[in-house]
């Protein structure tokens, strides 16, 4: 799929493109970043590091994948959203080194929604637990912008319907405890090549799209 039609598609629906450009070469980004892309995710911390180094100052770096928190520091200079929130320890790192550098961080809590044990994601439980944390302490340089989650990689569409829509009554029950009077908290981060249409069918703001865009991945 071409990249105009994609963005095309995904403007008129006012959902976010993702660029996921883990393992693609530097001159692929730069192919997109010409035609106006400017959010580009990546799931490991050192290829991060190395391609925000050469790439333009401007480009919005989304990390997507889980995250080690001895690793935090180092994206944290330039890192635009971290998605990937799943667990408390995480969340007081990143909490520690916002305040450490005195930089602003926009973080999306990761849910668990998948019927799969290599995915990774908070539980409700374990989300109350860190949003009753971070309301305490009210550290104003982190902002919760919304929520992510994965969907089982399966062929059955209903299941992964079902998952997304478990992340949208999440979202909403988020939305009406914590963050009613909050505009920034609006994302819904889900839905990647295979499922991205169905992901908006069920709410979705930002999709992470890889394949559709690049072609397979280089290892």
């Amino acid at each position: 799929m071409s990249y105009n039609a994609l963005r095309k598609e995904l403007t008129a629906k006012n959902v976010r493109l993702i660029a996921v450009s883990k393992t693609k070469l530097v001159e692929q980004i730069i192919a997109l970043y010409d035609q106006g892309q400017l959010d580009f995710g990546e799931n490991r911390v050192q290829e991060l590091v190395d391609k925000q180094e050469i790439l333009p100052k401007d480009i919005r770096w989304h990390m997507i994948g889980h995250l080690q928190t001895n690793k935090i520091k180092y994206i944290l200079p330039f890192i635009y959203m971290i998605h990937s929130v799943d667990r408390m320890d995480l969340y007081k790192v990143i909490e520690r080194e916002a305040v450490k550098a005195q930089k602003k961080i926009k973080i999306l809590l990761q849910f668990y929604i998948a019927q799969e044990e290599t995915k990774f994601g908070l539980t409700e439980s374990e989300s109350l637990d860190l949003l009753t944390h971070h309301f305490s302490k009210k550290c104003p340089l982190i902002e919760i912008c919304g929520v992510m989650g994965m969907a089982s990689f399966t062929d059955n569409e209903n299941q992964i319907r079902d998952e997304f829509r478990r992340l949208k009554q999440i979202f909403e029950f988020l939305k009406n405890r914590w963050f009613l009077e909050d505009d920034n908290f609006k994302e819904i981060s889900m839905g990647m090549s295979g499922d991205y249409k169905i992901a908006i069918e069920e709410g979705s703001t930002m999709v992470r799209i890889g394949s559709l865009l690049f072609g397979e991945r280089n290892y």
